[in-house]
């Protein structure tokens, strides 16, 4: 595996930082946290117009046709930034799998909305054929009922995908949260953004809503699954390794009894620590990265790489926090988002105990 990156990814590398740096600012971050809807609109807009949403998306679109690499670099780097913007669920978690499996209507209607930052996406993620809602067929559609629990951003989304169980399996469908028979009620997470309960009562949704065909629900929410896992190791890595940045700075510019607190043995062995974590976090990142983007079986590298990045981020931005003092924890200071996102991204779509079991749980069936 040549884990080495082209001159093309470190130039969209480079423009991803150079736009987040500019945009992002510690000032920005604390209205957006003040405001209602908790995501930066004109930071997507830059990065929409810098064609960074577009990174994934066929130039049919309006988007670059790149792959999963450039795409996890975009990633990444608005981790290191904590920007608050809906990379993951509109790029990810919906749009690659509108792109993937979407009908032409379905691909055409969608994805240059999506790739000039006008439309936003979201998906409701769930492990089980229990999906929580059902799919009534209905003439020439289906009607939803049932109840969705921490979708991201589904009160900003203008198109939720929906995993519904249809008696046959599980569909997908795209439905609009205005659309009649959906109550949607958010609720602050760790990160401070806002995820919402969505409660489908009597939603009628069309045939042409339908993601795919209605035999492969189960395989295309595995597909999405495993891309979602993939897209926020790349976050994870992009925060823990801000992070440390930070850490190290603080570190060498705070200075007691006139020396660096990075020269005693106590806070560079700290450090120290956290900089192996980090390269851990990474090369398990990246073996995901290769076989899924190789399309090689993925399951025990992605459950492998969740836990780095769970683990080993939570414990480095945390070791960042501390290495500071009490400037660390205080709001007024950026550093506190970066351990709030660590947190947030642990947990996220099954912490390090749950990908250990399942792990275990497929070694243990060979």
């Amino acid at each position: 595996m040549d884990f080495s990156t082209t001159e093309d990814q470190d130039a969209l590398r480079e423009l991803a930082r150079q736009i987040l740096e500019s945009e992002a600012s510690h000032e920005r971050l604390k209205e957006v946290e003040a405001g209602d809807e908790r995501i930066d609109r004109a930071l997507w807009q830059a990065l929409a117009k810098a064609n960074l949403v577009g990174v994934p998306f066929d130039e049919a679109y309006g988007g670059l046709g790149l792959g999963l690499e450039e795409l996890c670099i975009v990633l990444e780097e608005i981790g290191r930034a904590v920007a608050p913007v809906p990379a993951r669920e509109t790029m990810v978690h919906a749009g690659l799998a509108i792109a993937e499996f979407g009908s032409n209507e379905q691909r055409q209607k969608l994805l240059p909305g999506v790739v000039a930052g006008d439309t936003l996406l979201t998906a409701a993620l769930v492990e089980t054929a229990d999906t929580g809602v059902t799919a009534t067929a209905d003439g020439d559609g289906f009607t939803l009922s049932g109840t969705l629990a921490m979708v991201p951003h589904a009160h900003v989304a203008d198109r939720m995908l929906v995993p519904a169980s249809t008696g046959a399996g599980i569909g997908l469908f795209l439905v609009s949260p205005s659309a009649g028979g959906v109550a949607v009620e958010t609720a602050e997470v760790v990160d401070q953004s806002l995820h919402a309960t969505v409660r489908l009562d009597g939603t009628r949704v069309g045939g042409d809503d339908q993601l795919g065909q209605p035999d492969q629900g189960d395989a295309m929410l595995a597909w999405i699954r495993e891309r979602a896992l993939l897209a926020q190791c790349a976050v994870q890595v992009g925060v823990a390794s801000r992070a440390l940045e930070m850490a190290a700075s603080y570190t060498t510019e705070r200075r007691q009894f006139d020396r660096p607190v990075g020269s005693f043995q106590a806070v560079h062995t700290r450090a120290g620590d956290a900089f192996v974590d980090l390269q851990c976090m990474r090369l398990a990142y990246w073996r995901a990265l290769h076989v899924v983007a190789h399309g090689e079986p993925s399951a025990d590298a992605l459950a492998v790489a969740k836990y780095w990045c769970g683990e080993a981020g939570a414990r480095i931005t945390y070791a960042a926090q501390h290495l500071h003092g009490g400037t660390g924890v205080d709001t007024d200071y950026p550093l506190h988002r970066y351990y709030l996102w660590a947190t947030h991204g642990t947990m996220s779509l099954g912490g390090p105990q749950a990908q250990l079991a399942a792990l275990g749980e497929r070694i243990a069936a060979r």
